[in-house]
């Protein structure tokens, strides 16, 4: 039987979600490692995206196919009773035989995490990018509006697949949050590390190093050397999936 489950991890100590070659440690490597132990038998997983080393994510999507005859609830606590503190089943139920999280994906939303202070911080040192100087959200949040919609996104980022580097967003913006920042975006899908170059480079923008003018102009010009920095990967999180 095919099962969907939703994953919360906390990337910092991964070399990203999909499995390695040279034995490097995975989220898909221990989720599938779990299974495993649970049937008896080797089982591999499918996820809905292919996060990088050090992303976190908050509602990731995997499928896999298991004999389990003890129902949904006692499989999910099962499973988190064989995977590490750092990874967390949410919400596990039985999917469509055909049902793949990735291909089957309609929409993805990702968060990014700023903390905007001159004070270092140490419990959160992993899980936001910290931004000392001090960033001005009107014109962050003015360049972002012009995301949304269908465009040319070559200049923040790769097809994974392909060439083809047209994306639709459906949302994006800043709010804040304490002394942080967050970035919601929402699309149909991503090139590769997208969005942590859309905010390194609206990041350029808060600070005053470029203008909101010159930022559409960037992104009209689909030129990966017009954009800014790439923000670091432990700021990012993956929050949903939708199908």
């Amino acid at each position: 039987m095919r099962y969907r489950a939703w994953v919360e991890y906390d990337g910092s100590a991964y070399f990203g979600f999909q499995r390695q070659r040279n034995d490097q440690p995975t989220i898909q490597g221990e989720l599938e490692a779990a299974l495993t132990r649970l049937s008896g038998l080797p089982i591999g997983v499918l996820g809905a995206g292919r996060t990088d080393t050090g992303v976190h994510a908050l509602g990731q999507v995997i499928a896999f196919d298991l004999v389990w005859r003890h129902g949904e609830q006692a499989l999910l606590r099962a499973m988190n009773a064989n995977l590490p503190p750092d990874i967390a089943i949410q919400q596990v139920e039985v999917a469509a035989a055909d049902f793949h999280p990735r291909y089957d994906a309609k929409r993805r939303a990702y968060a990014y995490i700023i903390f905007n202070s001159p004070i270092r911080t140490a419990l959160h040192r992993q899980r936001v990018w910290q931004v000392r100087y001090p960033l001005q959200l009107e014109p962050m949040n003015e360049a972002a509006a012009y995301l949304v919609g269908e465009h040319d996104f070559a200049t923040f980022g790769q097809p994974p697949v392909g060439e083809n580097s047209v994306r639709h967003v459906y949302q994006a913006q800043w709010r804040p949050q304490g002394k942080e920042l967050i970035f919601t975006i929402e699309a149909n899908a991503f090139l590769y590390r997208m969005v942590r170059s859309l905010v390194g480079t609206l990041v350029e923008v808060g600070q005053g190093k470029r203008s909101v003018a010159q930022f559409q102009a960037a992104l009209h010009a689909a030129s990966r050397q017009l954009a800014g920095t790439t923000a670091p990967a432990h700021g990012l999180y993956l929050l949903s999936v939708t199908y």
